[in-house]
């Protein structure tokens, strides 16, 4: 199994229907959230938001094709029938099944679908390869791929699916992570856990610039594997939710190449995001790496306007990494080799890496080029 069934007390199962889907998770134990920053935020986020205040959940209930965002009053019941609806084909207390969605915004719930689907996927759950990749399946819009991370921690498991491939952006962007851990941890210590991962893995994540009213990033602990060093723990988590940010932003809408960005020398930990998320953002940066132009200049005038202070003249600039890494600038001073620098854009992975010789402050972010083919998506995605 390659990731959420591999979880001690974890069963799922999801069914797809044309571009509506379903999947349903089933594991009992603390859980914790983070949710978009959006104020148009999704009527399931609004009712998450108060529900993952008590810190259990028993199953999570997704559907993909609608929204439910920008739904008023009748939205935000219809995110409570449908939890109440896999409440009663499970068999659980229906404040304890969560419910996330992704689709279309300013549409209704089918709710006779959704009815319908969790009954057919109610008794289907399992534990099995089969069913993580049925679940996040599921899930999917325009992903083209299914998303599944496993990190193997000192006898526990930490592992997750997510979707997400466009309006995707810093603090998150239409992706939803289900992420599951066997580790004993309370639902504060796990609130805290999840908040800090998702800081440096989701929230550095930009496929297009627009943030979502969907995101959700949940995780539950099944408590199965016992206590575990909190240092591990986190680290592992941390883990997990990087790798399935790096699969989003391969996965981006319309996209050929995956885009990273490191930085090191900023002044904290802070100033460095702020800049990689600034570079990575970038429609210029963006449409260069996928032209596989050497236009290395729009990196550094990114960097400039990402409100972060350092002196231009001091900072280091490469391409590539390993044995292909090509230095771009040197302490200020242009050592370009056009040649090697295009050629280290040829392949499925562009990496820059962006030393601003100011401090000690270190973060990476991740992105995708920019194509003809994220129009055109986008330019239909209700037709």
């Amino acid at each position: 199994m390659k990731s959420i069934c591999a979880v001690q007390g974890v069963e799922a199962w999801g069914i797809k229907e044309g571009k509506y889907g379903l999947a349903v998770i089933r594991a009992i134990g603390t859980a914790a959230a983070t949710f978009t920053s959006n104020r148009v935020c999704a009527a399931p986020v609004q009712l998450m938001r108060e529900r993952i205040a008590a810190g259990k959940l028993d199953a999570i209930v997704v559907n993909s094709g609608c929204a439910n965002a920008y739904t008023g009053k009748r939205g935000y019941e219809d995110a409570v029938k449908m939890a109440g609806t896999a409440a009663a084909a499970l068999g659980l207390p229906e404040d304890r099944v969560g419910v996330a969605s992704t689709g279309v915004i300013g549409r209704y719930l089918d709710l006779e679908r959704i009815d319908r689907q969790c009954r057919e996927v109610a008794p289907h759950l399992v534990s099995s390869a089969e069913a993580e990749v049925a679940a996040a399946r599921a899930i999917m819009t325009t992903d083209l791929i299914e998303k599944h991370a496993l990190v193997r921690g000192d006898g526990f498991t930490v592992a997750g699916i997510c979707k997400g491939s466009g309006m995707i952006a810093p603090n998150m962007g239409t992706m939803l992570a289900f992420i599951y851990t066997d580790a004993a941890i309370g639902a504060a210590e796990l609130q805290e856990s999840i908040r800090s991962a998702v800081r440096r893995s989701f929230n550095r994540v930009v496929v297009d610039g627009d943030e979502s009213t969907n995101d959700c990033a949940f995780v539950t602990a099944t408590g199965l594997a016992g206590p575990v060093d909190r240092k591990a723990f986190d680290a592992a988590l941390e883990a997990c939710c990087i790798s399935l940010a790096k699969q989003i932003a391969a996965d981006g809408e319309g996209a050929t190449k995956m885009l990273e960005v490191r930085v090191t020398g900023a002044p904290d930990e802070a100033a460095a995001e702020q800049v990689a998320r600034t570079v990575v953002a970038s429609p210029l940066v963006k449409t260069a790496v996928y032209g596989e132009d050497p236009n290395w200049g729009r990196v550094v005038a990114a960097a400039g306007r990402a409100g972060v202070i350092f002196d231009p003249d001091a900072i280091s600039l490469t391409i590539g990494e390993g044995a292909e890494e090509t230095p771009l600038v040197k302490d200020g001073v242009i050592v370009s080799d056009l040649v090697r620098a295009k050629a280290a854009m040829h392949g499925k992975r562009v990496v820059f890496s962006l030393d601003l010789a100011a401090g000690a402050g270190a973060a990476a972010a991740w992105g995708c080029d920019l194509t003809e083919k994220y129009v055109e998506i986008n330019g239909k995605y209700t037709t």
